[in-house]
């Protein structure tokens, strides 16, 4: 498995509408997140980057919504999405929406947003799955020097390992757009019906996948130390010479 440090930096769009069927993939991810924005409860979302900024997240009950763009975009805070500049456990939400494609460094990205999020926060990802359709671009010579098929794809199974690894409990893996998004999709009854039969049969070769983790702190349990563990010392009571004379001599009598 390759590394996913990348060794280029890699040109993030500015907007969906720079990507293939842009608005069309960005349709269909806040189609999959509506149900899930009424349960994200907090005070600050946090959505990184362009594309995140653009997430419809109106029916969230969290008012403070910012967007953190790097120096090119026009977001609320202007850094690089690599290094927060917000304190530990400071956003309830965070939201990665293709990010970890046009990044550096997509590992630390997802490090970051771990950092930021609170205890019980959580995170949303979204990205191109390099097992379907869409990852047969990167094989085609004209295609695989275009954007985004000539950026790093990473699969669900390797981000939700990462997100294992830090202690994230996934609560939604949904993949659709079973197509290869290289070319205009139309919404006729064929591709419709096509879209349904794959997403029945072939829901893991979906196109664009959308997850949401949830971070899980488990509470340390003090552990006392090993010398309050032990009985305290206690002196033996036995009868002294004394007591057994005086016994003896009312035996006698």
């Amino acid at each position: 498995m390759k590394p996913a440090l990348s060794f280029r930096h890699p040109d993030y769009p500015k907007s969906w509408q720079n990507l293939p069927n842009g608005d069309l993939i960005v349709a269909n991810i806040n189609q999959a997140l509506a149900p899930w924005w009424p349960k994200f409860f907090g005070y600050h979302m946090l959505k990184i980057g362009a594309l995140s900024g653009e997430i419809s997240s109106v029916d969230s009950p969290i008012k403070h919504q910012l967007t953190l763009t790097n120096p090119l975009g026009n977001g609320d805070v202007i850094a690089e999405i690599d290094d927060l500049p917000l304190q530990k456990h400071s956003v309830d939400v965070c939201v990665l929406a293709h990010a970890l494609e046009f990044s550096l460094d997509p590992h630390h990205v997802v490090r970051e947003a771990n950092r930021v999020l609170i205890p019980n926060g959580y995170l949303v990802i979204t990205g191109f799955n390099p097992f379907s359709l869409v990852g047969l671009n990167q094989f085609i010579p004209y295609r695989r020097k275009q954007t985004p098929w000539n950026e790093r794809l990473f699969s669900p199974m390797r981000v939700k390992d990462w997100l294992h690894l830090m202690g994230f409990e996934i609560q939604l893996d949904k993949r659709f757009l079973h197509s290869s998004l290289s070319g205009q999709l139309t919404q006729g009854f064929f591709c419709n019906h096509w879209h349904n039969i794959a997403a029945r049969y072939f829901p893991s070769l979906g196109s664009v996948y959308v997850i949401v983790a949830k971070k899980r702190v488990l509470p340390l349990t003090p552990i006392k130390p090993k010398w309050q563990l032990r009985p305290h010392f206690e002196p033996v009571k036995v009868p002294t010479m004394n007591s057994s004379r005086k016994t003896s001599k009312k035996t006698n009598q």
